[in-house]
């Protein structure tokens, strides 16, 4: 049960307040500033702190989940982040964050920014320093908040894909407290199998006369050709007749459909499934470019530019843009737009296992015959008949986790996205075999590994209801700092909300996340 609080004189004025909170945003926002305030024990809020509205969701009972990023004396606070849940009359439900406790001034720091740009660059020697100026930052994601420098650093790492690092330098010790890549990959490494969508429907935009590879009825979201550069915006698609490419990689325009295609049905899924409308959910499309760099065998997501890249991979593979990699790239930006999980430890394995899950979604949506879906990433990529990840048995990739153990965070993010990704699987189709995985999936033993060995038996609640319940979470319930045992505790929310309290669905997600080692 969850419990409402109540403050004698300060609840009749945030009531009187929620009376007038029925039509939109700025009278609900300033009832959860007030309540932000008001209930300073849940929500850690003290002197020198500022919240700036992220999103404000309204269920259709009236319940409100107001989500908020916090800053300190001006400073952003990572790992900062509230959501503040309140019932359909105004009543202060909860508080959803990672803070543990209150913020206390410094007011100045041992360590200068120079000596903080010269630890984060000792530490990422392969990043190139483009005039870096480090911002003060609160790091929340430890026990206890710390002062400190973001330095941004930029480079390329070994495959040719960009990074743009954050390094958190500790501003008393002048340590690495953590460091992660703004530059979401879709870890593509290796070889893979051609992919084609077949003959499909776009959507142009017609320009005295010329076609355009933009989509008016999407947000204006367009695809350009990158031509091999790795910088610069490149060069939107144009034709004359409105009939793009020839099915074949002789014509640069066929991957420009792919990608293209790409967009719009992730688009479509998001709008007719969630009701979201767009990524970041303004109704504006995002960008792809493709053939990008040279032998690029990867793609990723540039919060920066709102936008994708697809590499036309390295000879060993073909290009990148296959509709559940496109589903994945896009739901980084979805991720980021909400939860913004952190791209480091358990919350990175959350934003990659949330893309993957979201992305295989997608395909499902699409029910293309040309890309029969299934629980598999990146299989149209690669040439040798494998996947990039197996959602049944993220294990089978060979580095992935199919189950939670006390040191999976510091695995890489994508291959820690396999216990979600696992969890997934298991709460959509169970453990028995189908037409997806002919042995079915295992449950995990109640043991410190990362493979599936036991024999437990589950029933799955469909992958409509279970992408639902991941849906909600995300956008509801995870904050930027969530971690799987987190996840657990806002997709059990999620459940209970969308099916009741008890409901077979909610035991489904309790007993689904026991059987990756989740508790």
């Amino acid at each position: 049960m969850k419990t409402r609080f109540a403050l004698g004189a300060v609840s009749l004025a945030l009531l009187s307040l929620a009376t007038a909170a029925t039509a939109a945003g700025p009278t609900r926002e300033a009832l959860a500033r007030m309540q932000i305030d008001a209930f300073r024990g849940h929500t850690l809020s003290g002197p020198g702190q500022d919240f700036k509205a992220r999103a404000i969701l309204v269920d259709a009972n009236g319940t409100t989940h107001s989500r908020f990023d916090r800053s300190f004396q001006g400073m952003p606070v990572i790992g900062g982040d509230l959501v503040v849940h309140s019932d359909a009359v105004g009543n202060f439900r909860e508080a959803t964050q990672t803070l543990r406790h209150l913020i206390m001034p410094v007011a100045k720091l041992p360590i200068s920014a120079a000596t903080a740009i010269k630890a984060a660059m000792a530490a990422h020697p392969i990043a190139e320093d483009l005039n870096v100026s480090p911002q003060r930052v609160v790091y929340a994601r430890g026990e206890s908040p710390a002062h400190a420098y973001d330095v941004r650093l930029f480079g390329s790492s070994e495959d040719g894909s960009p990074m743009e690092l954050h390094v958190i330098v500790d501003g008393h010790t002048g340590q690495i407290l953590e460091s992660w890549d703004d530059f979401h990959t879709a870890a593509a490494a290796g070889t893979g199998n051609s992919f084609f969508n077949g003959t499909i429907g776009l959507t142009t935009d017609l320009v005295s006369g010329t076609y355009y590879l933009r989509d008016p009825s999407r947000g204006n979201q367009y695809t350009v050709d990158m031509k091999g550069s790795t910088s610069g915006s490149g060069t939107i698609f144009s034709d004359a007749d409105n009939t793009w490419g020839n099915s074949a990689l002789t014509d640069r325009a066929t991957v420009g459909v792919d990608a293209q295609y790409g967009t719009a049905v992730t688009w479509d899924y998001y709008k007719n499934v969630h009701g979201r409308n767009g990524i970041a959910n303004d109704g504006k499309g995002s960008i792809n470019r493709v053939h990008y760099g040279r032998n690029y065998a990867n793609a990723g997501w540039r919060d920066s530019c709102f936008c994708m890249i697809y590499g036309d991979g390295d000879g060993t593979t073909n290009p990148f843009d296959s509709l559940d990699v496109a589903g994945h790239e896009m739901t980084h930006g979805v991720t980021s737009r909400t939860a913004k999980l952190v791209y480091s430890r358990e919350s990175g394995g959350l934003n990659e296992g949330t893309s993957d899950i979201f992305g295989t979604l997608v395909e499902f949506y699409a029910n293309n015959p040309s890309d029969p879906a299934d629980y598999l990433i990146g299989e149209r990529v690669l040439k040798n008949g494998k996947a990039l990840r197996y959602m049944y048995q993220p294990s089978a990739d060979g580095r992935s986790a199919d189950c939670a153990y006390a040191s999976v965070g510091s695995l890489n993010v994508h291959f820690s996205s396999g216990v979600p990704n696992h969890f997934f699987y298991l709460l959509a189709e169970g453990t028995a075999p189908n037409s997806f995985s002919s042995t079915g999936s295992k449950t995990c033993k109640s043991t410190d590994t990362r493979v599936a060995s036991g024999s437990g038996s589950l029933t799955g609640i469909g992958r409509d209801a279970a992408g639902k319940i991941w849906y909600r979470a995300l956008t509801v319930y995870m904050t930027s700092s969530t971690n799987f045992s987190g996840a657990r505790t806002a997709t059990l929310k999620a459940a209970t909300d969308l099916y009741g309290a008890g409901s077979s669905q909610v035991n489904a997600v309790a007993a689904a996340w026991t059987a990756v080692n989740v508790n």
